[in-house]
């Protein structure tokens, strides 16, 4: 049967306009204002707004890291990031050294397969370079994954320059992107040691081992390894001015560098870790990387949205629970599991404390959450914006209900937020992936996981 959803008020990157939307099958194949369909399921979104399904560009769902694993894998993530609006996530397959890239890809997609509530696709994550993988990336774009992922930080992850630039001159002759983890590992490791010499161990220390300074520096120098190949790349997570200033002085020049933040780095501060004698172990929940930064960045990176210096906003969601992972590192900071929940609040983080307080409009919401990433990840038209012909992944949201953020009522899997008490506004009320109704008046109203693998195009290189 087909749907039709009337007297909604469709937002797209574009312009907000009052339609109607009827489905068919997957896809979406008229919208104009009153339509009639006899034999629809006919849905009344009046007073409304009607958007594309969202799309988180950073997810890290079932990752194990050799000590402890994600306490959200494909199924519980996903379903907390379809009632968050959330219709497709990005997840980063992740090379073992001494593998390959598809054996990461088989390994991720044994994970996900048959077991998510939204779309999904990779970006593959590179942790050892030679030969043999630069030849491998192509086969890799030729299966859907035209983005890769490069970390200059973490000892069991990080590759050296050289590999960057390698890595980078191969991504522009196969019409590929990558993204980077931007922190200098070897001041980190060095910070690190002397910390713990001075027996520092508290979690107010996480960010002072980690400071901006160092993002800034990495940040910098990717950009020039990638100048010098002239090769696109995008940084992900921006926590801070001395990164920002780097992306933007290079878009200034021409230079193809894109950002991604997110919504912890626009809503939550250094203050989380407590004061230097703080010895309670709160600031656990907010240990990620890179850290939570002074609050004065956090208009910063608004203004780095408004200005399109921030591209897209993914979560970086990587879940850990308080209490049995996280106080690991209850006696020392440097062994609490780095990473924190959010797929699930995203939309409505940035709905109440972006569009209602006017640091952005629906319309450039509409462009961070879903439209950016569809373009930049090859899924556009099919993916990110309402229009005929597209896939059928929409959100409806009333924006008249007002809810508090808790863990008690949340479907991550996971024993906390890092938003607990955050008042927000709206409700989602339906939600449709690829013309199938799986959201409904707020409820999960399927049992069994739809979500099917994305294959993303290869890069469009004449993205400005």
């Amino acid at each position: 049967m087909d749907t039709l959803i009337k007297n909604g008020k469709i937002v797209r990157s574009d312009k907000t306009f009052l339609a109607d939307i009827l489905i068919s099958g997957e896809r979406i194949i008229k919208i104009e204002e009153n339509i009639e369909c006899e034999d629809c399921k006919v849905i009344d979104a009046k007073g409304c707004y009607v958007f594309p399904g969202f799309i988180d560009t950073h997810t890290h769902f079932d990752l194990d890291t050799g000590f402890t694993k994600t306490s959200d894998d494909f199924n519980t993530g996903t379903k907390a990031a379809i009632m968050g609006g959330t219709t497709t996530i990005l997840d980063f397959a992740t090379q073992d050294r001494g593998s390959t890239l598809k054996k990461a890809f088989d390994v991720w997609t044994k994970k996900a397969e048959d077991n998510s509530f939204c779309d999904y696709g990779f970006h593959m994550a590179i942790t050892e370079y030679n030969d043999y993988i630069e030849k491998e990336m192509e086969e890799i774009v030729e299966m859907g994954m035209p983005s890769f992922k490069l970390y200059m930080a973490y000892d069991a992850l990080r590759v050296d320059d050289g590999c960057i630039y390698r890595a980078l001159r191969r991504s522009k002759d196969i019409g590929a992107i990558i993204g980077f983890h931007c922190e200098n590992g070897d001041i980190i490791n060095a910070l690190t040691k002397e910390s713990r010499e001075r027996g520092e161990k508290t979690t107010y220390y996480h960010p002072r081992v980690k400071p901006a300074e160092i993002e800034g520096e990495a940040t910098e120098r990717v950009i020039a390894i990638a100048d010098m190949v002239k090769s696109p790349l995008y940084i992900v997570h921006v926590t801070c001015r001395e990164a920002l200033e780097k992306i933007e002085r290079a878009k200034d020049k021409g230079i193809k560098v894109f950002g991604e933040t997110c919504p912890q780095y626009l809503l939550l501060d250094i203050s989380r870790y407590g004061d230097i004698d703080d010895k309670s172990f709160e600031g656990g929940k907010y240990v990620l990387s890179p850290p939570l930064r002074d609050k004065k960045n956090q208009d910063i990176l608004w203004e780095g949205i408004k200005n399109n210096i921030i591209d897209f906003i993914g979560t970086d969601h990587c879940s850990f629970n308080f209490k049995g992972q996280k106080d690991i590192g209850i006696d020392d900071y440097s062994k609490i599991p780095n990473g924190i929940p959010g797929v699930e609040h995203r939309f409505y983080l940035m709905y109440t404390e972006g569009v209602m307080k006017n640091k952005i409009t629906l319309n450039k919401m509409v462009e961070i959450l879903s439209s950016n990433g569809a373009k930049f990840f090859g899924m556009y038209p099919d993916k990110g914006e309402i229009l005929e012909g597209s896939i059928a992944d929409i959100v409806i949201y009333d924006p008249d209900e007002n809810w508090t953020i808790s863990y008690k009522n949340q479907y991550q899997n996971v024993d906390y937020t890092p938003y607990e008490g955050f008042n927000v506004s709206g409700k989602i009320k339906h939600v449709f992936l690829r013309g199938n109704h799986v959201v409904e008046d707020g409820n999960m109203i399927i049992e069994k996981p739809l979500g099917k693998f994305v294959k993303g195009k290869r890069f469009d290189y004449d993205r400005k």
